[in-house]
């Protein structure tokens, strides 16, 4: 659970980083992903899902 709370905690940094820093470009990359075709869209989300995958594996292995 304490892994999870972390998690969550991080997504919330980066999401507010982007959010605070870049705004303008933000509302550029919506407009892009909302052009994009949903089998796009669909890659792109599996690409991350799976990379967020790795990744957790990656850090729980190296604990």
């Amino acid at each position: 659970m304490k892994t999870m709370i972390l998690a969550l905690g991080l997504v919330f940094v980066v999401e507010g980083l982007i959010l605070a820093l870049l705004p303008n470009r933000l509302d550029e990359m919506l407009r892009l992903i909302a052009e994009m075709s949903p089998d796009m869209r669909r890659t792109l989300g599996l690409l991350a899902l799976a990379t967020g995958v790795v990744l957790v594996w990656l850090a729980r292995s190296a604990i």
